[in-house]
């Protein structure tokens, strides 16, 4: 009578983990469909049992079969939390200037030349608390998918980059060198790096899939959301269909950097 392998090897770490479970405990990722069945016949009992080549540590307070622990997104939260609070801080003193990309008719230079003021924008928000809404629930629903499978740095990395390219590309469309009365604006907010976010996770979920790998995900409601963040852009002057662009296109790059940050179990 023909026995379930004592382990499967997981393609995505090359962890053995327990043919009983459907995701690989250490990185997440699928290992098959279902679980087989578990042999109730009335076959003769086995007196001697095979040690298993890796033994799957007991389940922790609020520790779910199936998902990788210590994924707890607290980079997401970080960066989450350091927009509220920035928008607490202008919501107190609107006249500070917390270093948002402004245009300004009198030296249109300032935003190409202040490169830090690129990488602050997708932190703030002033006092457009629809827009932020809009921008940083995408924020949460990917940043948390991603640091999950990639852990905080990858995050962080994509949030302020595709951010920054995202307002590069806002400066550089509005303010072409011969215009003579450039817009007086902010580009500002977490739109770019929303749809940084986005871009990232469906180029390595896209990937995943030509690889055979089935993580079973909605796409059609990634598009969805993926669509309300373009037209957002198209809307509020201060989300900029420019900066949109910008992190769609450094989410999508860095997207296929994702792999080499694929959590491991330690051995």
């Amino acid at each position: 009578m023909s026995q379930p392998d004592l382990f499967v090897v997981c393609k995505n770490c090359g962890s053995e983990v327990s043919p009983y479970v459907t995701e690989c405990p250490y990185c997440g990722q699928r290992v098959r469909k279902r679980a087989p069945k578990i042999d109730r016949s009335g076959g003769e009992p086995q007196t001697k049992r095979r040690a298993r080549a890796k033994k799957l540590p007991r389940l922790r307070a609020e520790e779910i079969a199936g998902i990788a622990p210590d994924t707890r997104p607290y980079a997401t939260f970080g960066l989450l939390l350091a927009c509220v609070v920035l928008m607490l801080i202008y919501a107190a003193d609107p006249g500070l200037d917390l270093g948002y990309l402004v245009i300004v008719p009198d030296d249109p230079q300032i935003a190409q030349d202040e490169i830090w003021r690129w990488f602050v924008s997708p932190f703030l928000h002033t006092d457009q608390l629809g827009y932020a809404f809009v921008a940083l629930v995408p924020v949460a629903i990917f940043g948390t998918l991603l640091e999950r499978r990639f852990g905080p740095l990858p995050v962080v990395a994509i949030f302020v980059l595709a951010g920054g390219a995202g307002a590069a590309l806002a400066v550089l469309v509005e303010t072409p060198p011969l215009l003579e009365n450039p817009p007086l604006y902010p580009v500002i907010g977490a739109n770019g790096a929303a749809l940084g976010m986005l871009c990232a996770w469906l180029v390595d979920d896209r990937r995943a899939a030509r690889r055979g790998e089935d993580r079973d995900n909605d796409l059609l409601g990634v598009y969805v959301i993926a669509v309300v963040l373009v037209l957002l852009s198209l809307t509020t002057e201060e989300a900029n269909i420019g900066a949109a662009v910008g992190g769609a296109l450094a989410g999508a790059l860095l997207g296929l950097a994702l792999p080499l940050f694929t959590r491991r179990s330690a051995a």
